[in-house]
């Protein structure tokens, strides 16, 4: 029976010492950045009611939800080799979805063990089809290294 409580003593140390440091986790901003767009009515920011936005992530179309009371949102772009994303926007039920593409370059960084690759985007732009409420697409910043600065302002 000594034994038998050394060898649980012995397991439980080991567990504890094994636990891996904070390189295990990748949640401190190190993953692929999402794209940050802002709304104007003008050349003022606003704020807008709700608004819908629905991405293709060329695995089918991903709803991202509805956001009230917002004047930016983050969306996340593909991640696989395909020069673009087209994104659709609502602000209201009854109205059709813009259709906005956004193209850029992806470049591929490496993080660490736990996080692996990150994508990093260049050369980011964006064209509008038919527009709705959503009336013209200005370009911020045309890179997209981290989620600090808006890259596209959505004029209403």
């Amino acid at each position: 029976m000594r034994y038998f409580k050394f060898f649980i003593f012995i397991i439980a140390v080991s567990s504890v010492v094994s636990c891996g440091s904070d390189d295990d986790i990748c949640d401190s901003g190190e993953g692929t950045p999402r794209m940050k767009i802002a709304f104007r009515k003008g050349n003022q920011i606003t704020k807008l009611d709700s608004i819908k936005i629905t991405a293709d992530f060329g695995t089918g179309m991903v709803n991202l939800g509805w956001k009230l009371k917002v004047d930016s949102v983050f969306v996340p772009l593909r991640v696989d080799d395909s020069p673009f994303t087209e994104i659709y926007v609502q602000t209201t039920t009854q109205e059709d979805p813009t259709k906005v593409r956004i193209n850029y370059t992806t470049k591929a960084i490496y993080v660490s063990p736990a996080c692996g690759v990150k994508k990093n985007y260049e050369n980011v732009n964006s064209v509008l089809s038919a527009s709705n409420s959503l009336k013209s697409v200005e370009q911020g910043q045309n890179f997209i290294e981290n989620e600090d600065k808006t890259n596209l302002f959505f004029n209403f």
